[in-house]
This record gives C-alpha cells, structure tokens and sequence, in this order.
C-alpha cells in the first residue's frame, strides 16, 4: 500500500488525520509527485474559516499553481509555519508536512480510505 491507512484522502488529493476533534491536512504523496518541486505555499491564517469543498490555498511549483481544497468545513486552529520557509518538506515528507489544523468541523467531504484513495490515483495515473 503506497498510501498511510491511519489517513482519510480526498479526490483533490489532500489527506486528512483527526486527531481528538481537530482535522490535520495536507497533501498525498501522489499529489507532490505529479506537482514537481514545491517553491512556494500560500496558506490561511489562524482563525480563518475554511469550507469544505472550497480552496483554501495554493501550492506553487516549478510545474504550476494549484488550489488547496478543503475536505472540512471548520476554523483554522494552526498552520504550519515552517512550509512558508521551507515550502520543499512537501516533496520530501509530504505525510509530516501537514499544511492546516482545523477545529470545529461541521462537514466533511466523501473521503476515501487508502485502498479506495489508491485506485482513485490509479485510473486517475
């Protein structure tokens, strides 16, 4: 299995940890693949609200810019302050690097469990 078990994944390739009520995201590692090398992370500030389904971010690399999507709906209760300095942890741990925490979740996207996620990214290949 290519893809942690413990994680929920959406099909805009974010996963997604709760950890006691608070959803921990970031990016799969098929997603950072298929971006190349990460050179800049645009994210939200604590206290901002995010919405499931929509973005809440973006990626830069040396490919293209692609939104974030949010696969909670919540308030942003961390952001990880060392991928604005060090945008490429992405590439290299991108199951470390988380990007958001969110609190207060109301909605959740469809996600797929790892199996699912990994024939989601095959037929997507």
């Amino acid at each position: 299995m290519l893809y942690p078990t413990d994680l929920k994944y959406s099909k805009s390739h974010e996963w997604v940890k709760m950890e006691d009520g608070v959803a921990v995201i970031g990016i799969s590692d098929f997603a950072q693949d298929a971006l190349g090398d990460v050179v800049f992370v645009n994210l939200p500030g604590e206290g901002d609200d995010v919405t499931c389904g929509e973005a809440f971010g973006d990626v830069e690399s040396v490919k293209a810019v692609s939104d974030l999507v949010c696969p909670v709906t919540g308030t942003v209760c961390a952001v990880n302050e060392d991928l604005l300095d060090q945008p490429e942890l992405l590439n290299k741990a991108p199951y470390d690097a988380w990007l958001i925490k969110v609190e207060n979740v109301t909605d959740t996207e469809e996600l797929l469990d790892a199996a699912a996620y990994e024939a989601f990214c095959t037929e997507e290949g």
